[in-house]
Parts: structure tokens; sequence; C-alpha cells
């Protein structure tokens, strides 16, 4: 089991990056529990992780800066294979998100923006979309100290 400290830097693989603020013992449900505090970059939200849960849920260092422009410089050359079948696809890339793998989070992305170029989403997608897009921009942002702007250009820039 992986052990953090307050200011490190994780992430969590459906809220994203952020910084841990503190760790603090929590009653819920009856049971006392350690949680990390993690504050979000994007909309200042925090998420309580238990400490004990924290490597079932996912939860792992952000990538290294090297490493997150290596995905970036990789977008391009994602091939994207999504089913026609709405069910299927929403499955798939929500598997893909859940890994918490940067890469599929990035394939999850570059799949949704261009079937939405093409002919649109439907709600549960857009809603997708923009979870993954904010979940794999704001660990690159953490990564590699930048803004949420700067990678949402470059993002835009390398679908197209």
């Amino acid at each position: 089991m992986m052990t953090f400290c307050v200011g490190d830097r994780i992430a969590h693989p459906m809220h994203g990056a952020g910084v841990i603020s503190g760790i603090e013992k929590r009653k819920v449900n009856g049971t006392e529990r350690d949680y990390y505090i993690l504050k979000l970059p994007v909309g200042d939200m925090l998420v309580m992780i238990p400490t004990e849960m924290s490597s079932e849920i996912g939860v792992r260092p952000i990538v290294d800066p090297d490493e997150a422009e290596y995905i970036l410089n990789s977008i391009p050359g994602i091939e994207v294979n999504m089913t026609a079948n709405w069910n299927k696809r929403y499955r798939e890339n929500m598997l893909r998100i859940k890994s918490g793998n940067l890469m599929e989070v990035a394939a999850v992305v570059k799949g949704l923006m261009s079937r939405e170029a093409e002919r649109g989403l439907s709600t549960g997608e857009r809603k997708m979309l923009h979870s993954a897009k904010q979940i794999f921009i704001s660990e690159i942002v953490l990564s590699q100290s930048s803004s949420y702007e700067d990678i949402e250009k470059r993002l835009a820039l390398a679908m197209a």
C-alpha cells in the first residue's frame, strides 16, 4: 500500500489530480478512519479518500513532467476505435477512465471529441467528455506546473 503525505500531488481516477492538503480522522457510518483530504485545483473541490482504501481506489502519484509531455505528444497518434453501440461504448469508456491510466483517459477524450465533431454527443457522453477532459488536464497541469488554459489549448491542437 502506498502512503502519501501532506503536500503530495496525487491522481484520483474519477476526480483527477490534486494536492493532499491534510490527513484527518473522521467518523463515517460509525467507523473512525484516516482520510486524505485532496484539494483539486479545478473548482476548488475537496475529496476525502480513506487512507487504507487509496490503493484499491486507484490513487497514485501524478505522472512526472517528461511522461506528461510524452502523453500530450502521443495524442495525435492514438488510434480510436469506438463501437457504434452507445451503451457498450459508454461502458468501455468508463472502464478506461477508471483505470487511472492517463493514456487511456487521453484516448477517451480524443474519441469523444472526434465523435462530437462528427455527429454530436448524447448528454451522458457530453458529461463523460467533460469529466475525462478535467481528469486529464488536471494531472498534466500539476505535473508540468502549467495553467489549465495552456494545457486545454495544447490538447485542442493535438486533437486537430
